[in-house]
């Protein structure tokens, strides 16, 4: 499975307009939802707080990627976004972040999920990589840009 097969470009958001970490966090939600991968948005969304309250999902270097297990979904569901100012996510390196990638899953794909959380985290601890997402204008290049780094 590669992240490109999941993220399209209608999951992406670019830029993000929350300027905290719920509301960035709900727009994402959202996003599945209006994409059709969500039934259920708020037990989506519960599930992804619950996650967050026991480990920030802020990883550092301005990336959060927030993930959570729920049967709202039927499959393994990613959505993107690019945040306009950065936003305090709780990350362990204290520092906000821009760069967000929501994972969610039902408990039956808990392998898989593991698996792309893997690959997210694995793309963006590349300094050139986190740089050219962050820099993107549009959804369009977003999905390009994941689509090259995951061919390199």
């Amino acid at each position: 499975m590669l992240l490109h097969e999941i993220l399209t470009p209608d999951r992406i958001r670019t830029p993000l307009r929350g300027t905290t970490k719920d509301a960035i966090l709900r727009e994402l939600v959202e996003t599945l939802r209006e994409s059709g991968a969500v039934k259920d948005p708020e037990a989506v969304l519960k599930a992804v707080l619950e996650r967050e309250a026991v480990l920030t999902t802020g990883l550092g270097s301005g990336v959060g990627i927030p993930h959570g297990k729920s049967d709202s979904v039927s499959s393994l569901s990613l959505a993107a976004g690019i945040s306009a100012a950065p936003v305090d996510f709780d990350a362990l390196d204290g520092q906000p972040c821009r760069l967000f990638f929501l994972l969610v899953g039902p408990e039956s794909a808990a392998g898989d999920h593991v698996k792309a959380l893997s690959r997210i985290s694995r793309l963006v601890r590349r300094d050139d990589v986190r740089e050219r997402l962050a820099g993107v204008a549009t959804p369009e290049q977003f999905h390009a840009l994941i689509v090259e780094a995951e061919s390199a």
